[in-house]
Parts: C-alpha cells; structure tokens; sequence
C-alpha cells in the first residue's frame, strides 16, 4: 500500500491525462480511468487529431488544384481511401501511444472501464471485460468531455446518417452529403468531404454560419466555403427523414427553395455537443448540474463536495481541448494548496476551415452587446506582400482595443494558418500588452505575422502598406 495521496481522474482526455500527469509529477497516487485502452480521450481518438489530419489532406487536394493558376498542372488526384484511413489512424497511433508510454513512466495506473461514484471516496468502474472495480480515492478530477448532441428521432438509424465520428471514420466518399449544422465540426468535415470529392450541402437553422463569431471574419470564409460547397441554406432546417435506397431523404424548410424534398447518399449531422455528466452519480453526493448539464464549480474547478474536482468540457464553456488542459493545471494545484483560480485573460478559438478562421479575448460583437468602450482596427490581406506570394490575399487581421489605455483587449484572424498566428494574441491580451507594443515590436519580412504589427500601426493612424478611408 501506498501512502501517497491518492488521486482518482475520471476520464483521460486533454483535461484528464494531463491532470493524472501533473499529479503524478507531485508525489500523488494516480489512477486514471477511461474507456479507451489507451489515453487521449475524444479530441486524440475521435476529434481534434483525426480531424486535422484529414484536414490537411484536404488543403493538399485543394493546394494541388489551385496549383494551375500558377502554370502548374498535376494530373487529377487519385484518392487511397484505405491508405488515407491508414495514415490517418498512424497518426492517433502515434499520439496515444506516446501517452500510454509516459503514463506508464509516471507510474500512473490505468483503468479501462465506465466509472460511477458511489460515495465520496470511492468509484465503481464497470470494466470493459465485463467484470468491476472499486477504487478509492482521496481526491478526484472529473473530466469525462462531451458527447455529439442528436437530433433525437428525426433520423432514421441507418449507417448513411452519420455523426462526427463516424465522419472521420471515412468508410466511403459519397457522390452527396448533406451537412446539418454550420458550427466549426460541420463546416470543418464539409471541407474534408469536398475536398474529397463530395458535393457538399449544409443546412443551418439560424441566418448565419458559426452563430456568434464576427461577421467581417465569417464573410471571407463563407464567401470561398460556397465556391467549394454546392451549396450552404441559412435558415433552413430538416422536418422529415426517411431512408430510402441508396440513401437518405430529408424535407427541408427555409427561405426558397426549389426543391423541399431532397435526396442524399449520406447525412452528417453536428448540430454541437452536449456535457457527459449524465449517470455519473454526482448527483447523489450533492454535486450539482446546471440545466445544460454541466458540472457547477468554483473557481479552483472544486464542487461542491470540497475534494472532487471537474474540468474541461463538463464543467461549462468553452468546450475546447486547451481549456481543458488549463483547468487541469488549476484542479492539481487547488489539491496542493497552492494559491490557485481559473482566471484566463484570453482563451483562443480556432475554426480549421480554409481559410481558418482564429480569435481571443473580447470580441468586436461581445463589445457591442456589453456597451464597452473599443476600437477596431482593421489590416486587409489584400496589403500583405506575403498573402500575395502565396496567392492568398483573402485574409483579414484585426484588433480590439480600449481607446483610453490602448490595451488589447481581443484579436481576431481569418485567413491561412490564422490558427498558429492567434498565439500572439492570447500572449498579448494576458500580458496587458498595448498597441504601440506591438507596434514596436520588430516582425520578420514577408510574413503573415506582419498583418498583426500593420494591425497595431493602424491604430496611430498609420502604416505604410495601407492608407485608411478620410486620410
């Protein structure tokens, strides 16, 4: 018996291994329990990874197309599914199995199964075998992520209905797809399917793509995802579905259409996701769930019963991975005593569409609905010498900022690889970082980094690749 400390994590995702890690690296007694036999939880198996991996392949397709306008011309793609599904899965491979390694030179131990509490200082985990466990623990870390939400009934069960996971399964390229939902997973495997060869629909129930996100940023990325889409219907939604050979028919209402009554080979529908608190046996121990379903914590992600923890995707928005691994870091040195809270300046959201689309900190729209004194800063793409190496001028850098103090309060990207460049951003807002700092702030030359300078510049009233509007 050890007489370490014993922390139990429930859920080995990017919340939960990298919590079970951390304690592992103080001196606690960790063991870690997730369906998967091998940590990394939804975003390495099923979400984040595979997704980018395909994703990639998807901008190699679309790199090679476009190649033409240059004068280069390649002949067309031939496309390896079983290959294709192959690196794809080496690449989770890879991922899982290094983490299989490093839990196991940190001596955590592994526990495959479903786990449910049955008082405060133990854990029933059904395992995967069939048999059962019981582990006791001193401290515990909830982190057991999110599930796709369902549109209940509507769909038939039938494998041409699909949600994200079984899209990154890739079994087929259908002739038609049809995409339910215009969020970040839906317009993300849309860009794959197209790429691949699909003709793409997507369907939205609200008037807008990525509900939410500023518009001057969606209205570059909608603008090249309908060259690539067949075709995107705003506030439409699906009523009725029915299978049917060789397929999937669904009656659309929205604003006119042509044709209500539409056949397709498959339907993916990711209309978002829902918190996995249900069946866990919190309740019972006097740890509340909010009416989304989401786990209520403190700031130090402590509930109710003072030594259980929950972090990540079931402890509230935003449901992104590195969030989850920042709540780890605060659960673990909550448990230590430390001097901790959650308290983050800046949380980056990236969309992996192309162009992506990439922000942080206050919104311009965030700011309007608060009545917040701002500023914006617009930089075009249309000006950036390296946008245009690239044939990429389809782009645009901007910046919120108080116009007393000239912080930056948000950033905000849309173009390619807008998802590495936001970091400046989140570094920027968190050290309370003003406009002439980054102004000041030598970038290199050509590159895309350099709009986020131009960006600042903007706001003295000058930069030397752009002459604003009444100058």
């Amino acid at each position: 018996m050890s007489d370490k400390p014993r922390l139990l994590v429930l859920g080995a995702g990017p919340g939960g291994y990298p919590a079970a890690f951390l304690g592992a690296d103080n001196g606690y007694d960790v063991t870690l329990v997730d369906l998967d036999e091998q940590p990394g939880g939804v975003c390495l198996h099923r979400g984040c990874i595979p997704s980018k991996a395909l994703l990639h392949i998807a901008k190699s397709l679309t790199e090679v197309k476009d190649a033409a306008r240059f004068g280069v011309t390649f002949g067309e793609p031939k496309v390896d599914l079983e290959r294709l599904r192959a690196w794809k899965d080496s690449v989770v491979n890879k991922m899982t199995g290094g983490l299989s390694v490093l839990a196991k030179v940190r001596q955590v131990t592994q526990i495959q199964g479903r786990g449910k509490f049955i008082d405060d200082h133990h854990l029933l985990v059904e395992l995967n075998d069939g048999g059962a466990k019981t582990v006791e623990f001193d401290y515990a870390v909830i982190a057991t992520g999110s599930v796709p939400v369902t549109l209940g009934s509507l769909f038939p069960k039938s494998e041409n209905v699909i949600d994200s996971t079984g899209a990154l399964e890739v079994p087929d390229i259908p002739k038609t797809l049809l995409v339910v939902g215009g969020g970040y997973i839906g317009l993300e495997l849309g860009s794959v399917y197209s790429a691949l060869g699909s003709k793409v629909t997507v369907v939205e129930a609200t008037s807008e793509l990525l509900r939410g996100v500023d518009r001057d940023l969606v209205d570059i990325l909608e603008k090249s995802l309908r060259e690539r889409f067949h075709e995107i219907l705003l506030s439409t939604k699906v009523t009725e579905a029915r299978e049917v050979e060789g397929g999937v028919e669904v009656k659309l209402v929205g604003l006119d259409l042509k044709d209500p009554v539409r056949t397709f080979d498959k339907v993916l529908v990711a209309i978002g996701r829902k918190p996995t608190s249900a069946n866990l046996g919190v309740e019972e121990l006097g740890i509340q769930i909010d009416d989304h379903g989401f786990i209520k914590v403190d700031g130090q992600r402590r509930t109710a019963v003072p030594h259980i923890f929950a972090i990540g995707d079931v402890a509230g928005q935003p449901m992104l991975a590195h969030k989850a691994t920042y709540e780890a870091r605060i659960a673990v040195e909550a448990i230590q005593g430390k001097p901790t809270a959650y308290d983050p300046q800046a949380i980056p959201a990236v969309v992996f569409t192309d162009p992506e689309v990439a922000w942080a900190g206050l919104t311009e729209g965030e700011a309007r609905t608060l009545n917040l004194p701002h500023k914006v800063t617009r930089f075009p793409w249309a000006a950036s010498g390296r946008a245009t190496t690239l044939a990429r001028n389809d782009g645009l850098t901007k910046m919120i900022l108080d116009p007393q103090t000239e912080r930056i309060l948000g950033m905000a990207i849309v173009g390619v690889g807008a998802g590495e460049m936001i970091a400046e951003g989140v570094l920027a807002i968190e050290m309370g970082a003003q406009a002439s700092d980054i102004m000041m702030s030598i970038h290199a030359h050509p590159t895309l980094s350099e709009t986020v300078m131009e960006a600042a510049e903007l706001h003295f009233g000058h930069t030397p690749h752009l002459v604003q509007r009444g100058r």
